[in-house]
């Protein structure tokens, strides 16, 4: 078994705004293209476009209708990959040590040259955050594109996680979580960021800022549309004022 470290220098992880979040899968598809092209061995993506597609992703997005107590129904879209947990069980039931946790700065990560493919941290993982690849037969999980944060070649902007450089609605916010002055622990703190099921006592590092409820429904295209006629008019007009003068 693996043991998880005692103290990690940082705590690197992602804060999703569930009010931002528009569900357009960007993300998803910014990791699968990086994580295909470089970091490890490569995601197998196998007919891709026919009777019988297979292949790994390490990054999801779910979307849910819900009724606050207050106000209409809405569609929250929930993305979901590796929370990083800081009490990982994916690690500790490892029986070869492939599935780690780094002193720098606590990423979850696999060694694929020691992974057996045996599913344990899969059956560990309370999230369902890990996947076997079925080309390969070993583990897959988000890495927080670590090729990308520890790449000093890369420009300072670029050195966050695909997912959160893509977002077009910058519902993903990368930082450290240990830091109190960190972008990411003044959102956690301003908005009440949440942890995922709790109970599990896994403590995952990723956060999630819930959705705010709205004071009223805003039609966009309200300014954009002709006043509508509050009286009637042509023959349900005549037929309306008639009858109002027979009552």
């Amino acid at each position: 078994m693996t043991d998880l470290p005692t103290h990690t220098e940082k705590t690197l992880g992602l804060v999703i705004d569930l009010d931002t979040c528009v569900g357009c899968h960007a993300c998803v598809v910014a990791c699968k293209a990086w994580n295909t092209e470089n970091y490890g061995a490569p995601l197998s993506d196998t007919d891709a476009h026919g009777a019988t597609p297979s292949g790994a992703w390490l990054n999801r997005v779910h979307s849910y209708e819900v009724t606050p107590e207050a106000g209409p129904p809405r569609i929250v879209h929930f993305p979901k990959s590796c929370l990083h947990c800081q009490d990982a069980p994916c690690v500790t039931v490892c029986p070869t040590g492939a599935s780690y946790k780094r002193t720098e700065d606590g990423i979850v990560l696999v060694n694929e040259a020691e992974c057996i493919g045996c599913g344990l941290c899969a059956w560990a993982c309370p999230y369902g955050a890990r996947e076997q690849d079925p080309s390969q037969k070993v583990m897959k999980k988000c890495t927080l594109c670590v090729d990308r944060i520890d790449n000093h070649n890369l420009p300072e902007i670029d050195r966050e996680p695909a997912c959160v450089r893509t977002c077009p609605a910058k519902a993903r916010h990368f930082g450290d979580l240990s830091d109190p002055e960190s972008h990411v622990s003044r959102l956690v703190a301003e908005r009440g960021g949440m942890d995922l099921a709790p109970e599990q006592g896994t403590r995952p590092v990723n956060k999630y800022l819930p959705p705010r409820q709205k004071d009223e429904e805003i039609d966009i295209l309200a300014p954009l549309l002709a006043p509508v006629d509050q009286e009637p008019g042509g023959f349900l007009g005549w037929l309306d004022r008639t009858l109002d003068r027979l009552g």
